[in-house]
C-alpha cells in the first residue's frame, strides 16, 4: 500500500498546450512489480490522446503509437472499490514494433502466421522491433486521472540499437525514416476535399505536383497513396445519416459513433428539450487559439424558418477577423437551465486542454439569452449585437416602401431611436411617435407593429444594460450567416430539414469541411472546382478598406462611390450620417446586408469629410473612461500602479490604431493617436465631480477621425467601483474591452489587462498576487492537486 500512497500523492500535471510529450512532464520513480523501478506520472485522463499525439511528434524519432492491448470494465460490471483497482488498462506501443520483420528479426509466436506481402499497400516498413511503449491506467480511486508508466522510452530494438528515424543509418532511403501513416492535418485535408466534391484523381494530381516541386518526398505526408484516398472516398459515398427511421433513435446511434465530437447531449423526452452540442477537435483547437483573451460570439437564430431544430453557433474571429464556428448546438427549444449546462460542459472541455484559457468577452444576439449563466461560466464581459434586427428592418423596408425619400427618412429615424437607447437617453413614447409619423408607409409600419413592437421592451432593456458590438463584428457575423445559408440550406428535398440526424451529420461533415478549407492556405489550388457553397473572400468591412478615397465624392447630403474596375458606374449612399442605417442602392444593400459602400462612407466622413456622429461603441468607450476617473485611487501604492497601467493601456491602444488604420493621408495616424486621452494625467486624483478639462473637451457627437479604426474597442457603461490590489474590480463585471485578442474584461474588470502587464513588465511592487514564474519542481501534494502553469494573477 505504500506504493499506492506514494503514487496518489503525486500532483496531476496538465501542461497548457494542445499537445505535450514526456519532455513536458516531471517523472517520478516508485517501486514497481518484481522490485522494478517504474517511471510514472499522473495526467488528466481526458488528455491521454494529447499525450499520445505529442509523444508521436518527436522530431528526433517521429512515429505513431498504436493500442497494442486494452482491457476495460464495462459499465454494468460490479466491482469492489479498492485503491489499486483499475477501470481501464491501455498498452501503447510504437508502430515500428514490437515485432521485427527485418531479416533475422524476431516475431512473436502469436504472429508467426504472418506472410510478407509483395507490396506494402502504401504502408512503410513498420515492424522493426522497436521496444518503446508505455502503459496508461485509469484507476478506480481517481477515475479522472490517468497513471502513465513509461519505462521503455527509447526507440531501440532488443539489441539497444536505433531501429527507425532519421538518425538510423539502416533506415536511410526507406519509409522507416519517417513516421508511419499520414498526419492528422493531411487526413483532414483529404476528407474535407472529398466532402466538398473534389475527385480522387484531382487530389492525387495536386499532391504529386507538390511533391515533385519540392524535389521528392521529405516527410510522411509525401507518401500519400491513391488507394488510401479512394478508400476514404468510398467510405463517404457509402455512409448515410439515416441510421433508423425514427429520428430519435437515429440521432442516438449517431451520437454513439461520434463521441469524440460531442461535448453535450440530452436525449428527447416529454419534459426536457433535446440538446446536442457538436465540437470537432479542429474546432476545439480554434477556440483555444483565437478565443483566449478574445471574443466568443453567439449566433443563436440560424434556420428558425426552415429547420425543425435551429442551429445555435458559437464563433471566434481569426487573424483576418473572419468568423470561425467553434461549436454548434442543436436544440428543440431554448431553455436557460440547459444553456448553463452546455456552456459549462463546453468551458470544462476547453480548460481541460488549456487550464490558462480565459475568455475576454461574450457577444449575444438575443435579449432572452441567459446573461447570468454566461458571466457565471466564462467570467467575462457580455456585449450585445444588433445586426440581426437591423438586417430584418432594412430588408423589409426595401421591400415594403418603394419611395426613396420616405425610405431614407424611416431608416434615419430607426437609427436615431436605437442610438438614443444605447446612449441612455430618455425615450418616452418614441416608438409610438415613429409609427404615427410614418403612417403613410402603411405596409412597413404594419410589419413593424406586428413583428417588433411586442419585443421592443426586451430589446430596450438589453441595449441599455449591455454595450453594443462594433460594426466590424456585425460585418463578420453577417458574412458567416450568409455562408451558413449556402452550405446548410441547399438541399433539394426539404423533408430532411425535419430530421436532427441529417443536421448533425451535415454539420460534422460537409459544413465543417468548408470552414476547414477556408483556413487552408493552399485552397486556391482547387479554385476551379469551387461550388457556390465554397464562398470565401472578404467581409464588407474588409472590402471597404480597399476602396480608394479618389472613388468617393460628396453630392449634397449623399455620398457617391464609384465601383472598382468600372469607373463609369457608381452607387449612392443616402443619409450616410446615420452610420449602419444609411441606405445604399447596390444589390447587397437591397437584400438587407451591410455593404462596403456604407462602411467606406462612414470612414471617409470621419477621415476629413463633413461632420459625422460618433459610433455608439465609441461613445460607450468614452463613458467608461469618464466614470473611471470619478473614483480616484485611495492609496498611493495602488495609485502608482493605476498610473503605470493607464500609461501601458494608452501605448497599446496607440499601437493598435496605427497598425489597423488605412487612411488617405499620413496625418490620419497622428490624429488617431491624439484622440487617445492623456491617461497619465487623467488617472491623477481629482476633486469629486470634476474632470480634467483636457480630457472632456469637445462634443460627444463631433467628428472623430479614429472612430472607425477603433470600432472594435468595445466597452460597457456600468459604474466604476474601486481599484483593489493589482486588478481593477468592477462590480457589474463589464468595464472595457478590445477585440483583436486584446479585449480584456470579466469578473475582475480589467484583470485581463493586468495579466498582460504582468507578462510585459514588472511594476516593482510587492504583492501576494504578483506574477509567478512557472515551475516544474515536484512537490508532495494531497491527491487531486494539479501541476500546471500557474495563472499570472
Amino acid at each position: 500500500m505504500a506504493r499506492w500512497d506514494e503514487i496518489l500523492s503525486l500532483p496531476v500535471q496538465n501542461p497548457p498546450t494542445l499537445e505535450f510529450s514526456s519532455s513536458n512532464l516531471v517523472w517520478s520513480k516508485v517501486e514497481g512489480w518484481r522490485d522494478n523501478i517504474d517511471r510514472i506520472a499522473l495526467i488528466p485522463y481526458a488528455r491521454v490522446d494529447d499525450f499520445v499525439r505529442g509523444e508521436s511528434a518527436d522530431k528526433e524519432c517521429p512515429t505513431k503509437f498504436h493500442v497494442e492491448a486494452r482491457r476495460r470494465r464495462t459499465s454494468k460490471t460490479t466491482y469492489k472499490p479498492k485503491v489499486d483497482g483499475i477501470l481501464e488498462y491501455i498498452l501503447y506501443w510504437c508502430s515500428f514494433g514490437p515485432d521485427d520483420h527485418r531479416k533475422g528479426g524476431v516475431v512473436r509466436p502469436s504472429r508467426s502466421t504472418y506472410v510478407p506481402k509483395k507490396k506494402s499497400a502504401g504502408r512503410p516498413n513498420t515492424k522493426r522491433g522497436c521496444t518503446c511503449h508505455f502503459i496508461v491506467k485509469r484507476l478506480i480511486a481517481e477515475p479522472s486521472v490517468a497513471l502513465i508508466i513509461y519505462n521503455q522510452d527509447k526507440h531501440v530494438d532488443k539489441k539497444g540499437l536505433l531501429c527507425h528515424g532519421p538518425q538510423d543509418e539502416q533506415s536511410a532511403g526507406t519509409r522507416a525514416m519517417y513516421a508511419p501513416y499520414i498526419s492528422e492535418d493531411l487526413r483532414l485535408r483529404v476528407l474535407s476535399l472529398l466532402h466538398v466534391g473534389v475527385s480522387v484523381e484531382t487530389i492525387m494530381q495536386r499532391h504529386n505536383e507538390s511533391v515533385e516541386k519540392q524535389g521528392g518526398p521529405c516527410n510522411r505526408d509525401d507518401f500519400l497513396t491513391h488507394r488510401y484516398v479512394r478508400r476514404q472516398e468510398r467510405g463517404i459515398r457509402r455512409s448515410t445519416y439515416e441510421l433508423d427511421e425514427d429520428d430519435a433513435i437515429s440521432i442516438g446511434l449517431w451520437v454513439e459513433s461520434h463521441q469524440n465530437q460531442i461535448f453535450f447531449y440530452k436525449d428527447f423526452s416529454d419534459s426536457d428539450p433535446f440538446v446536442l452540442g457538436i465540437q470537432t477537435e479542429w474546432q476545439l483547437q480554434q477556440m483555444i487559439r483565437f478565443g483566449n483573451h478574445g471574443l466568443l460570439v453567439s449566433d443563436s437564430k440560424f434556420g428558425t424558418n426552415k429547420l425543425k431544430y435551429p442551429i445555435h453557433s458559437l464563433v471566434v474571429f481569426n487573424s483576418d477577423n473572419k468568423a470561425i464556428p467553434v461549436a454548434w448546438i442543436i436544440t428543440s427549444r431554448c431553455a436557460s437551465r440547459d444553456t448553463a449546462r452546455w456552456m459549462r460542459a463546453l468551458y470544462n472541455r476547453v480548460c481541460t486542454k488549456d487550464p490558462t484559457w480565459k475568455l475576454a468577452g461574450f457577444i449575444v444576439d438575443d435579449p432572452l439569452t441567459d446573461i447570468v449563466a454566461i458571466r457565471d461560466v466564462f467570467q467575462c464581459a457580455v456585449l450585445i449585437c444588433f445586426w440581426r434586427v437591423r438586417h430584418a428592418w432594412h430588408k423589409h423596408l426595401m421591400k415594403k416602401c418603394s419611395e426613396i425619400g420616405l425610405r431614407t427618412e424611416i431608416a434615419k429615424r430607426l437609427g436615431e431611436m436605437i442610438h438614443c437607447i444605447c446612449k441612455g437617453l430618455q425615450t418616452g413614447n418614441m416608438f409610438e411617435d415613429f409609427m404615427q409619423s410614418f403612417a403613410c408607409a402603411a405596409e412597413f409600419v404594419d410589419y413593424f407593429k406586428a413583428t417588433w413592437y411586442p419585443r421592443l421592451g426586451l430589446w430596450t432593456s438589453a441595449l441599455r444594460a449591455l454595450p453594443l458590438a462594433g460594426l466590424e463584428t456585425c460585418a463578420a457575423l453577417e458574412f458567416y450567416h450568409n455562408q451558413m445559408k449556402l452550405r446548410v440550406l441547399n438541399e433539394r428535398a426539404s423533408s430532411v430539414y425535419e430530421r436532427a440526424d441529417w443536421l448533425a451529420d451535415k454539420l460534422g461533415t460537409k459544413v465543417h469541411s468548408y470552414f476547414w478549407l477556408d483556413e487552408y492556405s493552399c485552397k486556391d489550388d482547387f479554385s476551379r472546382y469551387w461550388k457556390d457553397e465554397w464562398t470565401t473572400g472578404l467581409t464588407a468591412w474588409q472590402k471597404s478598406l480597399l476602396i480608394p478615397d479618389s472613388n468617393v465624392a460628396i453630392d449634397g447630403g449623399d455620398v457617391k462611390i464609384v465601383y472598382q474596375g468600372d469607373q463609369i458606374t457608381f452607387c449612392v449612399v443616402r443619409n450616410p450620417s446615420s452610420l449602419e442605417y444609411a441606405l445604399c442602392d447596390c444589390e447587397s444593400s437591397k437584400a438587407g446586408n451591410l455593404c462596403e459602400h456604407v462602411f467606406k462612407s462612414i470612414r471617409y466622413l470621419r477621415g476629413g469629410g463633413p461632420v459625422a456622429s460618433s459610433s455608439v461603441s465609441m461613445f460607450q468607450y468614452k463613458q467608461a473612461l469618464f466614470k473611471m476617473m470619478h473614483c480616484p485611487p485611495y492609496d498611493s501604492l495602488i495609485r502608482d500602479h493605476a498610473l503605470s497601467l493607464a500609461v501601458w493601456v494608452k501605448m497599446q491602444l496607440s499601437s493598435q490604431v496605427q497598425e489597423r488604420t488605412v487612411g488617405p493621408t499620413s496625418g490620419d495616424n497622428h490624429n488617431m493617436v491624439e484622440l487617445i486621452p492623456s491617461l497619465e494625467q487623467t488617472t491623477r486624483p481629482t476633486t469629486e465631480g470634476n474632470l480634467d478639462s483636457q480630457f472632456i473637451s469637445g462634443d460627444e457627437t463631433s467628428i472623430d477621425p479614429r472612430t472607425d479604426a477603433t470600432e472594435n474597442l468595445l466597452c460597457t457603461d456600468p459604474p466604476y467601483s474601486k481599484i483593489t490590489g493589482f486588478g481593477v474590480r468592477n462590480g457589474n463585471q463589464d468595464l472595457i474591452g478590445e477585440k483583436e485578442n486584446r479585449l480584456y474584461s470579466g469578473n475582475e474588470g480589467m484583470e485581463g489587462l493586468q495579466n498582460d502587464v504582468n507578462k510585459k513588465s514588472s511594476l516593482g511592487h510587492a504583492s501576494d498576487s504578483a506574477p509567478r514564474k512557472p515551475s516544474k519542481e515536484i512537490v508532495t501534494y494531497k491527491r487531486r492537486k494539479v501541476l500546471s502553469t500557474p495563472p499570472l494573477m
